[in-house]
């Protein structure tokens, strides 16, 4: 049986796993009567309600006398790290577009990944089934892409499959009516153009791990390529680790893949992906070999953290109230468990209740706090800050590449604003009543954008954006958030009275009834200063009859908090509380009076 290695690679949303689920379902790997959910290959939670792949999976299908290993790939920027690897264990990729939206920021992304590692690519044209479909535009589009970003002749003579994955659809030609309920036109251009891996099973053994795993029973389990040779359960190897040393350990268990599971297999020979335990805390880039016949592979290079933040003990008044997990002992297991399995995630002590956390941007980071509060822990995070390197001398922030879809009349504001960040356009495309805005922009400029950005656009405007370098520290006065907040300054449940007397005084995050404390944040104030306020106060009751009746009372409704609102609102005296039920923005000092002091000492 020959072997493919590919990936699927592209933007966010533009339909790489429901494009494998259609491959896994029609190469017959799935029995007749076995049920198989939408999406199959986002297990997250957290990935099935946001329809986004965080994690890369691994994945092998039969077809025609061939085991095609398919790696599923994340299309977000913060995750690139994991493209990247991937590219050092297949021999081609699949790059999905979407028909409408064509090439987008994480598209130019992944591809410039695939192209530098000199896989073969075949583009797969993908909802070609949308009325707004403009295939001929967006391959013109692709093309373009192919060439801007220096591929060689074999790369740009790419083959072209048009489908739609949501129907199970797929051609080789263009039109719409061509399209057939069948995946075997991808299938078989991947056996006629994806080449065999180049690797030699007489050869001494070179394995090495490009994604790591865990598992609490045999720990880190290392997945990537056979490059040459074949290993066994129970052979003794060695790790040739990042320092140069050497470590002989015994092969536990070998994992295969096919469909959504993983299978043990006894033996793995080269040309294979496969997944290895036994080696407590192999790490991604070693290069596991035959013992005495020690060889390493070029390391792989991991993307360095870009941005960082506090993550610290909840010592608010209400901790303990949701959450089981709250102690630093617990916090700090569980943030160096997460490092076991994430090579781009770093962890270093900052007091003895608070520890930075450094990742690749805040979806990193968000999605990591949102698992950790889903698994009951408690705990209070910062603003997340850009980290600043200095390099040959001079001190650089990240930048990144941000591509912005707008109406034509909300254009001005947008364009206003991202100057006032820092941002530099580099091109402007008008079409179909859309403007379309490239930007270079300081990573710190885009923190805190997003919720001005979908306000001044009243929900209309798409923005997608990508880590490009590190440059030179911007000379642009980035600020923090303008407005000011209303700061609770009582502890107890807000009552209708309290929040009506104060609506006037800006936009409420509770609503009546809801429980607060003093320093609590409840509201943003209309103007740029920080305002105390009394939402528990209740109407004093007396026996005297008032001469006009009572009116009743309409409150509006207070503004959704989602934790990327909070973390991208908070300023840097500011904390988001975030527990398993509530999330609530706070200041870092609590009481009313010894805030007021420290302000005055900050000012003067």
């Amino acid at each position: 049986m020959n072997i493919r290695n590919i990936a699927i690679i592209a933007h966010v949303d533009h339909g790489k796993t429901t494009l494998l689920d259609q491959l896994l379902k029609q190469s017959g790997t799935f029995r007749d009567n076995e049920y198989v959910e939408e999406r199959a290959m986002d297990s997250n939670d957290i990935e099935k309600e946001r329809g986004i792949t965080i994690l890369a999976k691994t994945t092998a299908i039969n077809y025609k006398n061939n085991k095609i290993n398919i790696l599923d790939t994340p299309g977000h920027a913060d995750f690139g790290g994991e493209v990247e690897r991937i590219m050092n264990m297949v021999d081609g990729v699949l790059l999905v577009v979407d028909a409408y939206e064509g090439t987008m920021p994480q598209t130019r992304f992944v591809l410039k990944k695939a192209l530098d590692a000199k896989v073969k690519p075949i583009v797969v044209i993908n909802k070609i089934d949308k009325p707004s479909a403009r295939p001929l535009q967006v391959m013109d589009e692709v093309i373009d892409l192919f060439i801007e970003l220096g591929a060689d002749e074999t790369q740009i003579d790419f083959p072209v499959v048009y489908a739609s994955s949501l129907n199970g659809t797929s051609s080789l030609n263009i039109e719409i009516d061509a399209q057939q309920k069948t995946m075997e036109p991808i299938l078989d251009m991947i056996i006629e153009h994806i080449p065999i891996p180049n690797t030699k099973l007489d050869s001494p053994l070179q394995f090495q791990p490009a994604l790591l795993d865990y598992n609490d029973y045999v720990g880190r389990i290392g997945i990537g390529l056979v490059a040459n040779g074949k290993m066994k359960t129970n052979e003794l190897v060695s790790c040739v680790r990042l320092d140069g040393s050497i470590k002989q350990f015994r092969i536990q268990k070998l994992f295969g893949f096919l469909g959504l599971k993983r299978i043990e297999i006894e033996e793995a020979k080269a040309g294979d992906i496969v997944a290895v335990a036994g080696l407590f805390d192999i790490s991604v880039g070693e290069t596991i070999c035959n013992v005495n016949q020690e060889k390493a592979l070029p390391i792989l290079r991991i993307d360095e953290p870009t941005l960082q933040m506090t993550f610290g003990v909840n010592n608010s008044p209400f901790v303990g109230q949701d959450g089981k997990l709250l102690t630093a002992r617990k916090l700090e297991e569980r943030l160096y468990k997460e490092i076991q399995k994430d090579v781009s995630l770093k962890v270093e002590p900052n007091d003895t209740e608070s520890w930075i956390v450094s990742g690749r941007g805040e979806l990193h980071l968000s999605i990591l706090i949102e698992n950790m509060r889903r698994e009951g822990f408690e705990m209070q995070v910062s603003k997340p800050e850009v980290i600043i390197k200095e390099i040959d001398g001079v001190k650089c922030e990240p930048y990144e590449d941000v591509q912005i879809e707008v109406p034509e009349e909300n254009v001005g504001s947008v364009i206003e604003a991202l100057g006032l960040r820092g941002g530099k356009m580099e091109n402007m495309i008008n079409y179909e009543n859309q403007i379309r805005l490239l930007y270079t922009i300081p990573s710190r400029g885009l923190i805190g954008f997003m919720t001005e950005f979908m306000t001044m656009t009243k929900g209309y405007g798409i923005i997608n954006h990508s880590f490009k370098e590190y440059l030179p520290l911007s000379s642009a006065k980035i600020g923090s958030r303008k407005q000011g907040v209303l700061v609770s300054m009582e502890n107890g449940k807000t009552s209708a009275y309290g929040i009506g007397q104060i609506e006037e005084r800006g936009i409420l995050f509770v609503a009546p009834g809801a429980a607060v404390y003093e320093g609590m944040i409840v509201g943003e104030n209309n103007h740029t200063t920080d305002l105390t306020v009394n939402v528990v106060k209740n109407k004093q009751l007396t026996n005297m009859r008032a001469s006009g009746k009572d009116s009743t009372t309409v409150l509006k409704k207070p503004r959704p908090l989602s934790l990327e609102y909070c973390l991208d609102y908070i300023n840097n005296d500011e904390l988001v509380e975030v527990t398993p039920l509530n999330l609530r923005m706070r200041k870092k000092i609590l009481n009313t009076n010894e805030r007021k002091k420290y302000d005055k000492r900050e000012i003067n």
